[in-house]
Formats: C-alpha cells, sequence, structure tokens
C-alpha cells in the first residue's frame, strides 16, 4: 500500500471501521488531595456513581452512533474484535455495544475467565490515570479471532480503517497491524506509555498512519519526561521517533485543557480545546479519537487550513469534530457519555457557539436512541448502583 496518510484519507468512502482492543468494566475514584499518587502511598478517596468503559468500546461507541447503525444508507460498518468473559459484565457489554451500532461478529465469549476491569483514578483537578489488570477474557485475543476478521480486511482494501488500541496484548496488536498494512487499510494506532520501549524495538509505528497519544504517552516515545522538558521538547522528541518509523505518520498528541496538537503534512498545528464545564475527563481522549475517526469516515479534511487565495477559513474539520465530542464526554461522569447522540451534539454545539455545520458534518445520522435506553437495565454490570 501506499505509505501516505494523505492520500488514504483524501480518497475516504471508507466502509469499514475495524478495531481491536479493550472491551470491559470498571469504576471511578476520586482521589482525595491534588498531589500526585506516590509509589508506595495510601490515599483516600470517594466512589464515584459512575459507568467506566475500555477503550475499543469507548472509541468505537462515539463513531457508531455519529455514522449510524448498519443498514442505514451510506452508513459504515463499525466492528469490535476482542474477548469478554461470560460473566454479567461481559453479557451487558455485548448488549450494550450492538445497541449503539457496534458490530460484535468478532468479539468472544471466553467461558473460563472474566471481563476486563480497570479502576481509573481522578484527582480534583479531573486529571488522571488508570489501572487496569491483565489476567481477563481481553488477554485471550488470538490469532485465530485475527484470521477471522482479515477476511473484511481484505475485501474492504483501501476502504477500512484498522483501528488499534490497548488493553489487549501487544502481540495480538502486532500482528493485527501487519494483517491491516498487507490489506491496504488506513491505520490508527494507540499505545500506553508502558509499551513504547516495545514499540521502538519492534519499528511498529512503520505500521502505522496515523498515531493518537496524550502527553505522557508523547514523552515516553520520545523517551523524554513530561514533567523535565516542556511541550515543544515533549512533541520534537516524539515526532523524531515517529517520523524515524514512518516518514509520512500523522500524530495526534492531546493535553486535556490545553488542547491538541497536531503533525500533519510536515506541520505542527495547535487547536484549542471547547471551552465546558468538566465534571470528569476519565474517557475524553478516547471520545475526541472517536469523533476524529468520525470525521475521517466522512472525508472531512484533518485540520482546518485557510485557502490560500483568499485567506479564509477552509472549514470543518476531522479535529474539530473530535475536540467537540471530547468536550461533550466531559460533562458526564460516564466515560461513555449516556446522553450522546448526534441531536444532543448539535444541541451542545450550538450552546457553545460552534455549530455542526457543511455539507460533511450534515451526513452525521441522528439515531433516536442514546446510550441510557441501552444501559437503563444493566448498570449492574459494573457493580455500581
Amino acid at each position: 500500500m501506499s505509505n501516505s496518510p494523505q492520500s488514504s484519507l483524501r480518497a475516504a468512502g471508507f466502509s469499514h471501521v475495524i478495531g481491536v482492543g479493550g472491551i470491559g468494566t470498571g469504576s471511578l475514584i476520586e482521589l482525595d488531595g491534588d498531589e500526585t499518587l506516590g509509589r508506595t502511598e495510601s490515599r483516600m478517596g470517594h466512589l464515584l456513581d459512575a459507568r467506566d468503559y475500555c477503550k475499543l468500546h469507548i472509541v468505537e461507541h462515539y463513531i457508531a452512533v455519529l455514522l449510524g447503525a448498519p443498514g442505514v444508507s451510506n452508513s459504515c460498518r463499525v466492528m469490535a474484535v476482542g474477548n469478554v468473559g461470560r460473566d454479567g459484565a461481559g453479557i451487558a457489554l455485548m448488549r450494550e455495544m450492538a445497541n449503539a451500532g457496534i458490530d460484535p461478529t468478532y468479539v468472544r465469549v471466553e467461558p473460563n475467565c472474566k471481563t476486563l476491569f480497570s479502576v481509573s483514578f481522578l484527582y480534583p483537578d479531573k486529571s488522571g490515570g488508570n489501572i487496569t489488570i491483565n489476567n481477563s477474557a481481553a488477554g485471550e485475543l488470538d490469532q485465530a479471532q485475527l484470521d477471522q476478521c482479515r477476511t473484511e480486511l481484505e475485501a474492504a482494501g483501501p476502504h477500512a480503517i484498522a483501528l488499534c488500541l490497548p488493553e489487549v496484548p501487544l502481540e495480538a496488536r502486532i500482528e493485527f497491524l501487519r494483517i491491516a498494512t498487507e490489506c491496504g487499510s488506513f491505520r490508527i494506532a494507540s499505545f500506553a506509555a508502558g509499551e513504547m520501549d516495545a514499540v521502538r524495538s519492534v519499528n511498529l509505528l512503520s505500521r502505522v498512519d496515523l498515531l493518537a497519544l496524550n502527553r505522557e504517552e508523547a514523552a515516553s516515545l520520545g523517551t523524554v519526561t513530561d514533567r523535565g522538558h516542556g511541550k515543544h521538547e515533549v512533541l520534537e522528541a516524539c515526532l523524531k521517533v515517529a517520523e524515524a518509523a514512518n516518514p509520512d505518520i500523522v500524530l495526534i498528541v492531546t493535553a486535556g485543557a490545553e488542547g491538541v496538537d497536531v503533525f500533519d503534512q510536515g506541520a505542527w498545528s495547535h487547536h484549542a480545546a471547547v471551552s465546558t464545564e468538566v465534571v470528569s475527563s476519565a474517557g475524553a481522549g478516547d471520545a475526541l479519537l472517536g469523533g476524529v475517526t468520525a470525521g475521517i469516515v466522512l472525508g472531512l479534511p484533518l485540520v482546518r487550513r485557510t485557502h490560500e487565495h483568499n485567506g479564509q477559513d477552509a472549514g470543518e474539520s476531522a479535529i474539530d469534530l473530535g475536540l467537540l465530542v471530547a468536550a461533550f464526554s466531559l460533562t458526564s461522569t460516564h466515560t461513555i457519555h449516556p446522553e450522546f447522540t448526534v441531536q444532543a451534539l448539535r444541541g451542545f454545539a450550538g450552546a457553545k457557539s460552534n455549530p455542526l455545520a457543511g455539507e460533511k458534518a450534515s451526513q452525521l445520522h441522528a439515531p433516536s436512541s442514546s446510550l441510557r435506553e441501552s444501559t437503563a437495565d444493566s448498570r449492574h454490570h459494573s457493580g455500581k448502583p
């Protein structure tokens, strides 16, 4: 395939988003005190009445709701590849994904494993992190499942987006990206900070078109420290490693309230976050990636640029849509906003004087259902009241 993400982005016409990554539940705890949690520290915290989900489910939920369920005219088929346990959480998650429009054909139910579980922690300023178990059904993702989804990738060819996310074994993701490369897919990936040594050692970014990271992950990729170096140093160190693997790579680096930095077509651009009241930042980065991916499927340019001949703004972009979806997600305690619909997003955008307008955005489907309808009877899946 062409190694240029720009040619793939301009082609648009994507018919499939096929994602590999974590599918699971979790708990959210708001810590007492703003100091960073120490290595041997015990800290009190408040258990939040919130539903937590894992990365693949979050990202694909926003994509599926934005683009519409399978069977809708001009829709894109959103498929998940992963594993859940044969327990209450796994059964509920399978139902929720299907109700949102995610095709779970390649999600396998493991009879002898528990569904993936994580604990997210938030500081008073709403920043935070998470701890995810590594002995769950998610760890059972195997070659047979990847071989099955290869059929979909081969049939779609360059019209498929291969979405590669953490919380499943890195070896399986390496294989998934190998298959996606052979099939000519447009490859979007993210990796945890602790995985960057392995990512560099196998030159994995040579198989990635668009890499989405937060500032800490970017610092880890660039072998610098986020706290010890300024933003510019972190971005340039990250870019140096990424470009050495793939000279045409596109980078999206998020930094919470500071917004997003994008490296695209040889230059960095900064995009401010949409101002909103923050209830919880958990899941916002995944929501942003979901919005960006949906924008790419719609054929939006990745970033806004001015028309050279008149200096006017070229209009909406995939990053704009991602930032708007991320801001909407910040208004909920849950890592998937239970009220997220296209209608709700349009209303939110209008209230922010940032309306979803234009020919491309008008293609967004507006399903009448929201996550609340699909989860109202299954909140027990994560042990929340």
